[in-house]
């Protein structure tokens, strides 16, 4: 069964500051173009699928095929811990990347094992 890898948008864009605050929804796009690229991802090992969550000024970032992305209508954190729950329900392993004590605490609650911005982070420092 394929891995759920939930990648906290807001999270990992602002653990580098690259001056991602000027185009937030810009940054956001390329966190997702950097997920899709092969090797662009290094959370989980075997098959996955990869889920970004956005919020705020990067709703309206589209999907592309191998990163499905979630726009939160309120707080991105509900929204993936939603989204734990529901790989938790499903029987599915979950990956949740960020760097958020509060929200790590919360998806483990469901079973979802963590990690940090910089697994996925490779592509997007050198873009």
């Amino acid at each position: 069964m394929d891995t759920v890898v939930i990648v906290d948008g807001a999270n990992v864009v602002g653990s580098v500051p690259d001056r991602w605050w000027r185009d937030r929804h810009g940054a956001a796009a390329r966190l997702r173009d950097s997920l899709a690229a092969p090797g662009g991802q290094s959370a989980a090992t075997g098959p996955v699928e990869i889920v970004l969550v956005v919020e705020g000024a990067a709703r309206g970032v589209a999907s592309v095929p191998g990163v499905r992305v979630e726009a939160a209508s309120g707080s991105g954190d509900d929204l993936i811990t939603e989204l734990a729950a529901s790989a938790r329900g499903a029987g599915r392993p979950c990956v949740v990347v960020t760097a958020d004590r509060e929200l790590r605490e919360r998806v483990t609650r469901y079973g979802a094992q963590c990690a940090g911005p910089r697994s996925v982070r490779r592509r997007m420092d050198t873009a």
